[in-house]
């Protein structure tokens, strides 16, 4: 079986990149074979609107026509047992590249049938990783959970499975907090967090990964 990350962060060695990596050992740790795939090493676009995918009698009907840096990654999904994404949060969403990746992921296995359908080549379990510099609270009071439900409902629509989500919230978003103004932070908090929360978060993402590899083996 084969498990495929995807880090939706400019960053491949911080919060987002860290816990799609510990996602990974886990399913590693159940035999998974495992891909991490960094959408910031490459040159692509979201969806261009073309509709190949949706045009009957294409060659592409049913996937992505666009032949940019991202259809190798398409081709490496489609061919995977299980998928997970994650991102950090910017200005209340995930990234641009991550919301670049989802359209050309999604859509074209999107029918516009009644009640829409699914055309994805099989039903894989998914996930979605979000890091966030706001806290729990502050994440629900500025509406965050719609995303999250969002995003999990059309992966579940599209790949058949219930998603899970796991948010890593309050977290460090500086190694070094005295190069840059930040007056709306306080550093020793979030070194404190980074020290005793984190691990915690990390390791619920490998037990994350493990759960993705178990649903597979079943």
């Amino acid at each position: 079986m084969t498990v495929i990350g995807i880090n939706g962060s400019p960053r491949k060695k911080w919060n987002t990149a860290t816990l799609v990596d510990k996602a990974l050992e886990g399913a590693a740790a159940q035999g998974a074979e495992t891909g991490l795939i960094h959408l910031y090493d490459l040159d692509f676009k979201g969806c261009v609107s073309c509709f190949v995918c949706k045009t009957l009698g294409n060659k592409s009907y049913g996937t992505c026509g666009f032949n940019d840096a991202l259809m190798p990654v398409l081709k490496k999904i489609a061919q995977a047992d299980a998928l997970v994404i994650g991102s950090p949060i910017y200005f209340g969403s995930v990234t641009g590249e991550t919301r670049s990746f989802l359209e050309r992921l999604l859509f074209p296995y999107l029918t516009y049938t009644a009640n829409y359908g699914s055309i994805a080549p099989k039903q894989i379990p998914t996930a979605f990783i979000y890091s966030m510099n706001v806290t729990e609270e502050q994440s629900k009071a500025y509406g965050y959970e719609q995303i999250f439900n969002t995003n999990a409902r059309y992966l579940q629509m599209i790949f058949g499975q219930k998603s899970e989500t796991l948010c890593s919230f309050d977290t460090c978003q500086f190694a070094d907090y005295s190069k840059v103004l930040m007056e709306s932070f306080d550093p020793v908090h979030k070194a404190k967090r980074r020290e005793e929360v984190f691990p915690s978060d990390c390791q619920g993402a490998y037990r994350l990964g493990e759960r993705l590899a178990g649903k597979v083996s079943r």
